[in-house]
């Protein structure tokens, strides 16, 4: 729809120790449900996403990781070519959080792979978190989609009919939420537009074991001298209006 010739590469196929997991009760069969989406125009590339990932940041230092997923890709090149670590910019995820939506302690992305998500979270370089905190503040509310499906173009009608899926899901399943979160692209503008965010450097841990608090992270808020140092930067606002504004331009930029 937009033109794009950026590699596609496929990922792994499970998690590092737990069973595969889906989002289907949120974002439907397909993944994407609610839009009439075209066939893919060319095939996935021959070479994985681990060894892409690898690949990349081997040869360009100074690269941002932003996954918006589970993190097993990440972790499995992380585990493969620990060197990475000290060449990228830093790893900005979408996922985590003080509280749950697929259990009540923990978000999905976390809780599907725990195991990748600890790996990523102990790597040891800069780490930025937008959690449901934040996300959640971040909202596809009737209005703002209104906005996206009047911008010209097919990708804004696409676009603003995966908002309407995913907000009616989610609107039907929380309270006190006029619209679907807006998840991912938090991850993106922290990096980009990062003074319509308020963020901490914090110490957070993901749990692996607990019968009721598998995938949880733990971000350690105590005012207490003894606390670990921080591993990670958690994003706890946006200031939501600007923030859609610029999500609303960059689609009317690919819309034109």
């Amino acid at each position: 729809m937009i033109g794009s010739k950026a590699p596609l590469h496929q990922g792994a196929r499970r998690p590092l120790v737990a069973e595969p997991k889906d989002a289907a009760y949120v974002h439907g069969e397909s993944g994407l449900d609610g839009a009439d989406l075209p066939e893919p125009s060319r095939p996935a590339d021959s070479e994985d996403a681990v060894q892409f990932i690898i690949e990349s940041c081997r040869n360009a230092e100074g690269i941002w990781l932003v996954p918006t997923g589970p993190l097993t890709n990440i972790a499995l090149a992380l585990r493969s070519a620990p060197d990475i670590a000290h060449k990228i910019a830093g790893i900005s995820l979408m996922g985590g959080g003080t509280f749950g939506n697929r259990t009540t302690a923990a978000e999905f992305n976390i809780w599907a792979d725990p195991e990748a998500a600890a790996m990523v979270f102990g790597y040891g370089g800069k780490l930025i978190m937008s959690g449901l905190d934040v996300t959640h503040k971040l909202q596809a509310t009737p209005e703002r989609i209104e906005r996206v499906r009047a911008l010209p173009g097919k990708l804004a009608g696409v676009l603003a009919d995966l908002f309407v899926f995913f907000s009616d899901v989610y609107v039907s399943r929380h309270d006190n939420m006029r619209g679907g979160a807006v998840h991912d692209p938090c991850a993106v503008l922290t990096l980009t537009h990062p003074q319509l965010f308020t963020m901490k450097d914090q110490h957070v841990v993901v749990e692996t074991s607990g019968e009721h608090s598998r995938g949880m992270t733990l971000v350690d808020m105590r005012g207490l001298k003894e606390r670990k140092d921080p591993n990670c930067t958690v994003v706890w606002d946006v200031e939501a209006e600007a923030a859609f504004n610029v999500i609303v331009e960059s689609i009317a930029a690919f819309s034109s």
